[in-house]
């Protein structure tokens, strides 16, 4: 669980793409700030299986462009296994709303009731000199595939993720986030 623990302690936190963002802007380019706060949340599910040996983890996600911001929220659940570290993405929890979703939020859920994504690839992630690289492919839709890959160090966290339909490139973005503040 050391390698578990340690991709978690990683990819927890408040982290946002200011120098990025910052950066194009002064370019003149138009670029999401993006801001992501990752929590396990644990303690929040009911019921865990004795033996349970992952970390569920709120990701809420918020993207700002043109003055105009939007959520994004996910629940993961991350698991260490012989090959690497692995991470599922699951269902929002029934009745709680997909839009607001966030970690506060977060009312108390009972694993039995958790419910795995079936559109995304489980993503695969490896260490190497102290930094996780990984991620996953998935077909979202028979037309639309999704490309994640992810690279967490201890000062930043790098996220790029592709949209294609139908085989053609219809979004790539590419955020470095820095770490804003360990939460505990």
């Amino acid at each position: 669980m050391r390698k578990l623990d340690n991709f978690v302690d990683m990819m927890t936190g408040h982290f946002n793409n200011k120098e990025q963002f910052d950066k194009m802007q002064k370019e003149g380019k138009i670029y999401p700030y993006a801001e992501h706060i990752n929590t396990i949340c644990n303690e929040k599910i009911l019921n865990l299986p004795k033996d349970f040996n992952g970390k569920f983890v709120v990701e809420e996600s918020y993207y700002e462009t043109n003055g105009k911001r939007h959520a994004s929220p996910h629940l993961f659940l991350i698991t260490e296994k012989e090959d690497g570290i692995v991470l599922y993405s699951y269902e929002i929890p029934e009745g709680e709303d997909k839009s607001t979703f966030s970690y506060d939020s977060m009312k108390n859920v009972d694993y039995s009731e958790l419910k795995k994504s079936k559109k995304f690839t489980p993503a695969l992630y490896h260490e190497n000199d102290g930094i996780w690289e990984g991620g996953s492919t998935s077909q979202f839709s028979p037309v639309m595939t999704f490309k994640l890959w992810e690279k967490f160090s201890d000062s930043c966290l790098e996220v790029s993720e592709i949209i294609e339909v139908n085989g053609i490139l219809t979004m790539h973005s590419v955020y470095i986030l820095q770490h804003m503040a360990k939460l505990d």
